[in-house]
């Protein structure tokens, strides 16, 4: 049996196929390098922080992320039992107490090093965590969220401006500035980008669709499904643009913003035209790229221009 192999090798295995660290840190890599960048930059500052402190966010914020696929996991057990047997957990490859044991070695790590670089970055860390619970009890209103989609997105995509804010903490918060204004913007996109993400990656082809496994092609029909995640990308390039303009960047970031929303409308339309499995694992890839640019562009990308 699965479980009877060793423990490390059973989570690298799970890692692999629920929460890669190499894919999964490159984009919170973006978003995170973005987030403080953006802070420095909407506040006047055309330099980036010390690169150990930059490291030590990094490491919190993949933490936090791998800690909400922790809570994702016992959160969705009966329903992944009975509609998702092939996941993880469920075909008996790590059983919960175990994978408890990494997400509580994982957060007691990054509590260890906080308080002993950066102690004051341990109140905005217990803010999201506090989300996070209750996120992981479904606000205590499971049966009323799930009976509104929309709420429920919502609810839930709340953690990533939590995350901003966090991330961003390690400039403003520790150097004992006051959060610029211009973070809302910033807060604002992260959203946006959540949902852009979350729809992008619940795309299938007609013929993947599993009963009990929520999908919005299943949910919304496939055709309304994109349109829906156009409309969102739309949104977040907007947010994105003013974004830019209000920081005052180079004309340059303007253009390779364009330019990514138009490569991603390429691919959304394609899929909007034939909604294959490959179109449709392509739409998980393509909103991941945007997502990684997108961050990069108001971000990365001025402080090269600058």
């Amino acid at each position: 049996m699965s479980n009877e192999k060793p423990l490390i090798g059973r989570f690298l295995t799970y890692q692999k196929e629920r929460f890669p660290f190499l894919t999964h840190g490159i984009l919170i890599g973006a978003f995170t390098f973005s987030a403080i960048a953006y802070a420095r930059l909407s506040a006047g500052f055309d330099d980036f922080i010390e690169w150990k402190r930059f490291a030590v966010c990094l490491f919190n914020t993949i933490g936090i992320f791998f800690l909400l696929r922790v809570f994702d996991e016992h959160k969705d057990l009966e329903d992944d039992q009975r509609y998702r047997p092939d996941l993880p957990v469920s075909r008996g490859l790590i059983s919960l107490p175990e994978l408890r044991i990494f997400g509580i070695s994982f957060f007691v790590l990054m509590v260890a090093i906080d308080l002993w670089l950066y102690p004051k970055i341990l109140l905005p860390l217990g803010l999201v965590m506090v989300w996070m619970v209750l996120m992981g009890k479904e606000f205590f209103v499971a049966e009323w969220l799930k009976a509104r989609q929309f709420w429920y997105v919502v609810s839930h995509m709340l953690i990533i401006p939590f995350v901003d804010v966090f991330a961003s903490s390690f400039d403003w918060y520790i150097d004992g500035r006051q959060a610029p204004i211009g973070l809302a913007i910033f807060f604002a996109v992260s959203f946006m980008n959540g949902i852009v993400l979350e729809v992008g990656r619940k795309l299938r082809a007609p013929d993947e669709e599993r009963e009990g496994v929520l999908t919005y092609s299943s949910m919304l029909g496939a055709r309304k499904a994109i349109h829906l995640w156009i409309v969102c990308l739309f949104a977040t390039a907007t947010l994105a643009a003013f974004a830019c303009i209000y920081g005052g960047f180079h004309p340059a970031c303007l253009i390779v913003l364009t330019m990514n929303l138009l490569l991603c409308l390429v691919v959304g339309l394609r899929y909007r035209g034939n909604q294959s499995s490959k179109n449709a694992k392509t739409m998980e890839v393509i909103s991941g790229i945007w997502s990684i640019m997108m961050y990069l562009t108001i971000g990365g990308l001025p402080f090269l221009l600058t």
